[in-house]
C-alpha cells in the first residue's frame, strides 16, 4: 500500500493553464488518496488582479483529491520565494513531497511513478530528486532501463525528501571559491552549458531562480536526479513568447501513458548524459547575459532563463 506524498501546486495568473493542470492531475490514479496543497501568489500590480482572481475561483472549486488546502497570498512573493517557503512548510511535516506549477500536464500515471520512485530511492543518498519530465532524447539501442540519471535537477514536475531539502544553502555562500575553480565550473556545466551562467546571474542579482540554486546544491552533494525515459509531464507554458522562438521546441516532449515503470539502481550512462546535455547546450549561452545587458534587453534573457530554469 503506497503512502502517498502530498502534492504542492503553485499557481499565479494563468487560469486556462491552471485548469488544464488541475484536470490532468485529477485524472491520476492516486489523486483521490492524495492531499493537495495549493499556493496562490498575489498580484504584482493592478493589471494582474483579474487573472489572479480568476485563478482563485478555479482552485476554490477543485475536487477529486483526499484533502485540499489553499493558501492565498495578499501580496506578490514571486516564484522563487513561493517555492522555497511553500515546499519548506509542507515537507517539514511530511518527509517527502511532489511539486508542480500551473503549466504542467501530467500523465494519468504521474503520481504512481512519483510515489513509487520516492519509496524506492528514499535511502539512496546520492539521489537528490525525482523528475517527471524528460526531454526527447535518443537513447542507445542497448539501453533497456525505464529510468536514467543526470546531475541536473528539473523543475517541471518533481519530487524530493525532507533530508535533501533541509540542507540547502540558498545563499550559495561558497560561490567565490566556485567561480575561481575552472574544474568545478566545467563539471557543473556537464549537463548543460547554461548552468554556470545562470548561477552567476543568480548570485549577481540579475535573476531570481530557486531551481539553479537547487541544482548547484545537488552538484555540491555529488548527487543525481532520476528521470523517466518517457515523459510523464508536458509543459504547456513555453508557447506564445516570441523571444523563445525555436528554442522552446527543444523542450517539446510526448506525454507517455505507460503505466508500469520499473525502478532499479542504475549508474550514469554517459551516452545518455551526452544526449541529455545537448538539449541544453546552446552555442551562444555563455554570451547571452553580457549581450543582453549591454544592449539593455536583459529582460529577454530573463524570459529565456524562465523557460529552462525557474
Amino acid at each position: 500500500m503506497i503512502v502517498t506524498a502530498p502534492i504542492v501546486l503553485f499557481v499565479y495568473n494563468r487560469p486556462n493553464h491552471t485548469l488544464k493542470t488541475i484536470n490532468s492531475l485529477k485524472n491520476n490514479d492516486l489523486a483521490k488518496s492524495s492531499d493537495l496543497y495549493i499556493f496562490s501568489d498575489g498580484p504584482k500590480n493592478s493589471s494582474q488582479e483579474e487573472n489572479v482572481n480568476n485563478v482563485r475561483k478555479i482552485i476554490k472549486d477543485v475536487n477529486g483529491f483526499r484533502n485540499i488546502y489553499i493558501k492565498e497570498e495578499k501580496r506578490n512573493k514571486g516564484l522563487a520565494a513561493s517555492i522555497i517557503d511553500g515546499v519548506t512548510k509542507i515537507i517539514n511535516g511530511h518527509e517527502k513531497i511532489i511539486v508542480l506549477e500551473d503549466d504542467l500536464i501530467t500523465s494519468p500515471f504521474f503520481l504512481k511513478y512519483m510515489n513509487e520512485a520516492l519509496d524506492y530511492f528514499k535511502n539512496t543518498e546520492n539521489i537528490w530528486s525525482i523528475s517527471g519530465y524528460t526531454p526527447n532524447i535518443k537513447l542507445p539501442q542497448d539501453y533497456t532501463s525505464d529510468i536514467y540519471l543526470t546531475p541536473r535537477a528539473c523543475s517541471w514536475g518533481w519530487a524530493t525528501w525532507k533530508n535533501r531539502w533541509e540542507n540547502i544553502d540558498w545563499n550559495i555562500s561558497d560561490f567565490k571559491d566556485f567561480k575561481h575553480s575552472k574544474l568545478e565550473k566545467k563539471l557543473f556545466n556537464i549537463p548543460g552549458n547554461d548552468m554556470v551562467q545562470m548561477l552567476n546571474d543568480q548570485v549577481n542579482g540579475h535573476i531570481n531562480s530557486w531551481a539553479i540554486r537547487w541544482c548547484y546544491n545537488q552538484f555540491k552533494n555529488q548527487s543525481f536526479t532520476v528521470y523517466p525515459t518517457e515523459a510523464l509531464v508536458k509543459n504547456i507554458g513555453t508557447k506564445g513568447e516570441s523571444t523563445h522562438g525555436s528554442i522552446s521546441n527543444r523542450f517539446e516532449t510526448h506525454l507517455s501513458h505507460k503505466e508500469k515503470i520499473k525502478f532499479e539502481h542504475v549508474k550514469v550512462d554517459y551516452r545518455v548524459l551526452d544526449a541529455f546535455s545537448k538539449i541544453y547546450n546552446l552555442r551562444f549561452i555563455n554570451y547571452i547575459s553580457i549581450l543582453f545587458k549591454k544592449v539593455g534587453l536583459f529582460k529577454y534573457a530573463k524570459k529565456y532563463y524562465k523557460l529552462i530554469m525557474r
